[in-house]
């Protein structure tokens, strides 16, 4: 089992800037690839960024690329992302996910996931 715990969600306006999160504690924390995926109200859960487990090579949705920043510090088990330009759009639940060995866009294939923090963007 992989326990996360996600931290730093929150309320912001267009533009500014938050920094996500997550603990993980359990199993080896550099077998896992770490991501965040994100659901707005009446959507599906959807992909926003990963990183592997080395920490060697990261990934972005599109609509996030240029503004957010994942990173991840192997002997601290923690993942992070940088969230620079908020735009309304980006309102979600943000989860942090793990997956063994390799990065995923579906949320189907994640392996663990956190309890969710709440990202809230106002014009």
């Amino acid at each position: 089992q992989v326990q996360l715990v996600e931290s730093g969600g929150g309320l912001a306006r267009a533009g500014d800037s938050l920094r996500l999160s997550c603990a993980a504690s359990g199993r080896t924390f550099s077998n896992y690839a770490m991501g965040w995926f994100r659901q707005a109200p009446g959507k599906e859960r959807e992909f926003v960024a990963f990183i592997s487990a080395s920490g060697g090579g990261t990934y972005y949705t599109d609509s996030v690329k240029g503004r957010f920043t994942i990173s991840r510090d192997n002997a601290e088990n923690t993942v992070h992302l940088q969230m620079n330009s908020l735009k309304p759009e980006d309102t979600a639940v943000y989860y942090c996910a793990a997956k063994q060995w390799y990065i995923t866009y579906r949320a189907p294939q994640v392996d663990y996931w956190g309890q969710g923090t709440q990202v809230t963007v106002s014009s």
